[in-house]
């Protein structure tokens, strides 16, 4: 519901952020490249599922970087919205209760190595990511289960999910894919929330974080983030493409005919765009690579 099948898999990065009574004094934190809290530690990754591809890193997130996020998005936040599945339009919806904004990419040196640090572990480049979505959850507040792909006609598919946890959850508010196969064993006490009891759940923890991929359709990448019973959520969500999004992105703005490699003139001359469309022109599940010279322009 809140993604588009097009751009190959679909990796979702959520970072949570759970304030766990953090002070925030709005400084700019300043963090140097060479500091180990920017570095990928595979160490500190461990699989949770198969199906859907899931995978936990702790402490992906210090817990300045999680305040400091949290400082650039207080003031910004909205009422969260969902994607329509014909559209791609944002609309509002029950669904979904949260509230958010989007930071711009490369905004300060902090989200900029943030941004590295996930192009690293994800091995795909930042300009694939979209700009990282910061989500606040008020008690009560919740995202139902949904899928991340859509069957419309939108191009603006998602290939995988990031979520950084930015503040701890005393209870609920957990992200719960309910129908996971493969998944480990996991004992739940009295602190887990109903929703989080039907299939695998993952608690937030400032500075953790989920990545997860769901682009085809499948039953197993169905997930959500449950109601928040004590304490509130905060969270950062990159969205993140096979392809390069910026590209799209500047495609789908301006509406022009590019090529995207110098030998689509000979290819389009070869027949190519009819013998290879969806390379070379696109379909709905993707972005052709040689539209000006099969003089397809985006709709």
């Amino acid at each position: 519901m809140d993604s588009r099948h097009f751009l190959g898999f679909f990796v979702l990065i959520f970072l949570h952020f759970c304030l766990a009574s953090a002070e925030i004094n709005g400084l700019v934190l300043k963090m140097k490249r060479e500091t180990s809290s920017v570095l990928f530690d595979p160490t500190r990754v461990t699989q949770l599922s198969w199906n859907p591809r899931a995978f936990i890193y702790k402490g992906f997130l210090s817990s300045e970087e999680c305040d400091h996020l949290i400082t650039l998005a207080k003031d910004k936040l909205e009422k969260s919205m969902v994607a329509d599945d014909e559209s791609g339009q944002s609309i509002e919806s029950k669904v979904r209760t949260s509230s958010g904004m989007f930071l711009q990419k490369a905004q300060d040196e902090v989200v900029a190595d943030i941004e590295a640090r996930i192009a690293a572990w994800t091995f795909l480049p930042v300009e694939n990511g979209e700009s990282v979505q910061i989500l606040h959850y008020e008690h009560g507040q919740k995202y139902e289960p949904h899928f991340d792909y859509f069957h419309g006609k939108s191009k603006w598919g998602r290939s995988g999910h990031h979520i950084c946890h930015c503040t701890d959850v005393e209870s609920g508010g957990e992200t719960v894919f309910p129908n996971s196969e493969g998944k480990l064993a996991q004992p739940k006490d009295e602190s887990w929330s109903d929703c989080a009891k039907n299939g695998y759940a993952v608690k937030p923890r400032k500075g953790d974080a989920l990545l997860f991929f769901s682009l085809h359709p499948d039953a197993n990448s169905l997930h959500g983030s449950c109601l928040g019973i004590k304490g509130e959520k905060w969270s950062a969500t990159k969205w993140i493409h096979v392809r390069s999004f910026d590209t799209l992105q500047r495609h789908s703005a301006n509406g022009d005919c590019i090529d995207e490699n110098d030998n689509c003139p000979i290819w389009a001359k070869a027949g190519e765009c009819e013998k290879n469309p969806t390379y070379m022109v696109g379909s709905e599940e993707s972005y052709g690579y040689c539209r000006k010279s099969c003089k397809v322009c985006s709709s």
